[in-house]
């Protein structure tokens, strides 16, 4: 089978599909490809702004950047953002159209299933070759029926699919045969081979498995990639599970915590302070000790009142007043910047249930949350030092007060946030300010780190993608790659 497309499945979420879409991304531009990255339908609170004006998962976000494109609602248009355990928000190509609950989104998906197609279509008319990402698993039974995620769109536009699988969990072969027959005869037939991810140790240990493999199957593994150590690309939806840092690591370090709320968002905004060598930074657990720190940042969240029940439910209300009694800094971000103020609306029901919540009461304003979002990538200077900084926007509420005079932050589109009166508290709706190398120095100077160290995040991302890049071409059979792909006159 030859196709303009090639589809990544896996047998279980986080099997390393957008990492392996990321690694092909690369490696494809390197040939001097003209390749775009697509995932139909994506359920993640890690998002991103596009250049149209829309909003996609970040994962997608990332593999443009590994393709040298700006990101566009057709790579990802189907995503479900989760505002409850059975409820989610529904985007259809960048912009969202309400809120489901799991039997009316199923309802639905033959709607879905056009908005992707077309946005498919857009993509193969504009670049040479497309590499997809599936979603979870295709052999999900109970969503087997009008799939627009896996099987059922690589049967639409008669892709192959290659299937990875992740060693690193344990029982890789029975997740292969076990994928396999779940699958109809026709899926288990565009299967073209198996990559393996996150092997430690000799291969050569593991090689009378792969030759049984091939040999049971009838189908070629096309390599085994390696257990990468400090590898960072950043997250679909899942927090990071390495996250803890040793006390001796941690020793001098300057401490940061983020609670984790049940509906936290946009997480990937503390990426360059995860990986920064001065900070040491902890997601904590809403059940767990609310520990000492330096600074405290409030994240996004995607049901804000339900999110801030939950903080004071916890304990964290409490905590910060203790925090900023004795001098520490505090950050909030979105729905955080939300949560800080006196109250917070929501006449339309936009998350849950119409009502208001009392906030914090930290600054002095209120927010009023709108049918619309606000979708914007945006560029400015922090009131901290001047210091320039560029992120973007994703909110539906609308902040109002006094507090608003005291702007954390002046975009070329006018201020944003405030500054509490005593320099305690730094309040915007802006995601990705820690990306900017000027912003994060000025960030960490004001919260009180002294003689701080420069980090260039983008260079450690771009890195890190050229990493992948390079697994592709020292761990994977190119040729099969470049054959499935119609590629095969390209000198490698």
């Amino acid at each position: 089978m030859i196709s303009h497309t090639l589809m990544v499945q896996g047998t279980t979420s986080d099997a390393g599909k957008s990492l392996l879409v990321t690694a092909l991304c690369r490696w494809l531009r390197r040939q001097g490809v003209r390749v775009a990255p697509f995932k139909p339908q994506n359920m993640a609170l890690n998002s991103a702004v596009t250049v149209d004006g829309g909003e996609i998962g970040r994962a997608q976000a990332v593999q443009a950047v590994a393709c040298g494109l700006e990101p566009h609602t057709d790579m990802n248009p189907v995503l479900l953002k989760p505002n409850t355990d059975i409820g989610a928000q529904v985007i259809i190509q960048g912009h969202a159209i309400g809120n489901m609950d799991a039997q009316n989104y199923h309802d639905y998906k033959s709607i879905a299933r056009n908005a992707v197609l077309e946005s498919h279509a857009r993509l193969t008319s504009c670049y040479e070759k497309i590499i997809v990402e599936g979603a979870g698993s295709p052999a999900e039974i109970n969503l087997r029926e009008n799939d627009i995620a896996n099987m059922g769109f690589a049967e639409t536009i008669d892709c192959p699919v290659i299937l990875i699988a992740d060693i690193d969990r344990g029982g890789v072969f029975a997740h292969l045969i076990g994928t396999l027959e779940l699958l109809s005869e026709s899926e288990r037939n565009r299967i073209k081979g198996f990559v393996i991810n996150r092997f430690r140790g000799d291969l050569s240990l593991l090689q009378s498995g792969l030759d049984w493999l091939e040999q049971y199957t009838g189908k070629p593994v096309i390599g085994v990639l390696p257990y990468l150590r400090g590898l960072h690309l950043e997250a679909e939806d899942a927090l990071p599970q390495d996250q803890k840092t040793d006390a001796e690591t941690a020793t001098g370090k300057f401490r940061i915590i983020v609670p984790v709320l049940p509906r936290i968002s946009n997480h990937t905004d503390f990426d360059p302070l995860r990986l920064h060598p001065q900070v040491d930074l902890q997601f904590i657990s809403l059940d767990e000790e609310i520990p000492a720190a330096d600074l405290i940042i409030l994240p996004g969240s995607k049901s804000v009142r339900d999110d801030l029940t939950w903080l004071r439910d916890k304990g964290w209300a409490t905590a910060i007043e203790h925090h900023l009694r004795y001098g520490g800094k505090l950050i909030g971000i979105c729905g955080g910047l939300q949560m800080l103020g006196k109250w917070i609306h929501d006449p339309h029901g936009i998350e849950d249930e119409p009502g208001s919540l009392e906030g914090l009461g930290l600054l002095d304003m209120e927010t009023t949350l709108q049918a619309k979002k606000q979708l914007r990538n945006v560029e400015g200077k922090l009131s901290i030092k001047n210091a320039c900084v560029s992120g973007y926007e994703i909110h539906a509420g609308v902040t109002t007060g006094a507090a608003l005079n005291r702007p954390a932050v002046q975009l070329e589109q006018g201020s944003d946030g405030s500054i509490s009166k005593d320099d305690l508290i730094f309040a915007t709706y802006l995601h990705g300010l820690f990306e900017s190398t000027a912003a994060c120095t000025a960030l960490l100077g004001w919260a009180g780190l002294k003689s701080i160290q420069l980090h260039d995040y983008h260079s450690l991302r771009e890195a890190d993608i050229n990493r992948v890049a390079d697994m592709v071409e020292k761990y994977l059979d190119t040729d099969k790659l470049l054959s499935l792909l119609d590629l095969k006159d390209i000198k490698k």
